[in-house]
């Protein structure tokens, strides 16, 4: 009686209410991801310290999400998912402040980890909670989840022109202060709005598929990282973790899809849209997201911008953004993923090829900024769709392991493309020391390399249009008709 209760209580919450309410805490992380790629070269300056130490500011934060993602599923059965929404907010908030209090690089390394910790649950188990409070009107979820993509216009907005001000203007330390404020008001909403949970069945936790995946990935990323600093992939300190790591999440996706109560239930991808959709967030998003740490470095690093200027140059990118997803999020209620999705990836790829090609020492703005709109209408128009495609087929039982699947592909491409970009860009700076050599260059020696620093740059934007262009590949593969 008590359970069927509390499903008629969850059934008659306004399900926009609550999507509402996710935008908001949704927006506390956005804010903090684009605000962390705007300090990035700020960072490299008052740490004194490389390209490579520096983007594990970025790194470490989306290992943290990658690694917490998949038990999620688990936490939201034993926990509620109210409750760990309530816990997620409060143990970012509480990351965040240390952040801010960070001492040296390593800390603020450690503390961004832990904020990762709280933000890699937030979307999961607020995904568990829409799709619960839309339960009775599946129909409108296309919409549910582009207002809740809201969170990435807004973020991606506000954050680099605040966080360029900040940075500029007051410290680097309240770009992380600043996320406080922010979860109280998320709290005190999240307590009202949301519905009560539903008592589940709980599940044993997978110890060893938790062990195998968290530092699988590290590993692998660590990997990668150190190739780009050792110059190769030939020594034994960058081939050991990446083959151990590969190793450890093969095991995990062995796991996943054989045993019993698996951390994570793979069995969701034997569903072909499912699969296919997964695959086309983990291309996109590798190379879309890692694409993100260039933007504002070319500003700051070749035009010589400040922090404030080159996070409001990057407004154009994400208005578009923003824009095509609350479009899109209603096309794919409308029009077969398989005829939509590979035109708007399409877009995202013919608008990072155009900024490409125009990207040298004194590019016009101008130019820059319309190829920037493409490249944010693709990405806008691609992600959260291909997210919807890969969760509305589920069945209710499999509504937390098929979220909890897709935000870890997410994450983890996020993870992988920011270390991939900054392995490439490391590579390719025409300076003995990278980026922490050019702080203590005389400005007109740094004036003198600036066509030489373009094209790093220039060559470093070709790994977000392969893989976009390898994404068109699961694209074509997913349904081309209704039903």
């Amino acid at each position: 009686m008590t359970n069927t209760l509390t499903k008629s209580v969850v059934a008659e919450r306004d399900p926009m209410t609550v999507a509402l309410v996710l935008v908001v805490g949704s927006i506390m992380a956005t804010l903090d991801q684009t605000i962390v790629n705007v300090a990035i070269h700020r960072l490299s300056i008052d740490f004194d310290a490389p390209l490579a130490t520096i983007q594990w500011v970025a790194t470490g934060y989306a290992l943290a999400l990658g690694a917490v993602v998949p038990a999620s599923a688990w936490a939201i059965g034993r926990f509620g998912a109210k409750r760990l929404y309530l816990f997620a907010v409060v143990f970012f908030a509480l990351g965040s402040l240390l952040a801010g209090l960070a001492w040296d690089i390593g800390s603020l390394i450690a503390f961004r980890v832990l904020q990762g910790v709280g933000g890699g649950l937030l979307m999961p188990v607020g995904m568990t909670i829409l799709l619960r409070a839309a339960a009775a009107t599946p129909e409108r979820l296309g919409r549910l989840m582009s207002t809740l993509g809201l969170a990435i216009l807004v973020g991606p907005l506000a954050g680099p022109v605040l966080g360029g001000y900040l940075i500029d203007e007051v410290s680097w330390r309240w770009m992380f202060f600043v996320n406080v404020p922010v979860a109280a008001l998320v709290v005190l909403l999240a307590v009202r709005v949301f519905p009560a949970d539903v008592p589940e069945p709980r599940k044993p936790l997978d110890l060893i598929g938790l062990a195998l995946m968290s530092p699988g990935l590290a590993l692998l990323i660590y990997g990668v990282t150190a190739a780009g600093e050792r110059g190769g992939f030939g020594s034994p300190a960058v081939l050991g973790p990446l083959l151990i790591g590969a190793a450890l999440v093969a095991a995990f996706g062995y796991r996943g899809f054989t045993a019993a109560n698996p951390l994570l239930d793979l069995r969701v991808l034997r569903n072909r849209s499912v699969a296919a959709a997964a695959a086309v967030l983990a291309l996109f998003a590798a190379g879309y997201f890692g694409s993100m740490l260039l933007l504002p470095l070319y500003f700051q690093v070749v035009r010589g911008e400040s922090a404030m200027v080159a996070g409001a140059l990057g407004i154009p990118f994400a208005l578009a953004s923003g824009c095509a997803m609350q479009v899109a999020g209603r096309i794919i209620d409308r029009v077969p993923p398989g005829r939509y999705l590979p035109v708007s990836i399409g877009v995202g790829l013919l608008g990072f090829l155009l900024f490409r090609a125009q990207l040298d020492a004194d590019a016009s703005y101008w130019g820059l900024c319309a190829a920037m709109v493409l490249m944010g209408a693709g990405g806008g128009g691609t992600m959260m769709p291909a997210i919807t495609v890969a969760t509305r087929s589920l069945a209710p039982e499999q509504q937390a392991s098929g979220t909890t699947t897709v935000n870890m592909v997410n994450t983890t491409a996020l993870a992988i493309g920011t270390a991939v970009t900054s392995v490439v860009l490391t590579a390719l700076l025409p300076v003995d020391g990278g980026l922490q050599a050019l702080h203590h260059m005389g400005a007109e020696a740094h004036a003198s390399l600036a066509p030489a620093l373009a094209r790093a740059f220039q060559d470093s934007y070709l790994v977000a249009p392969a893989l976009m262009a390898l994404a068109l590949i699961p694209a074509l593969l997913l349904p081309r008709r209704k039903g």
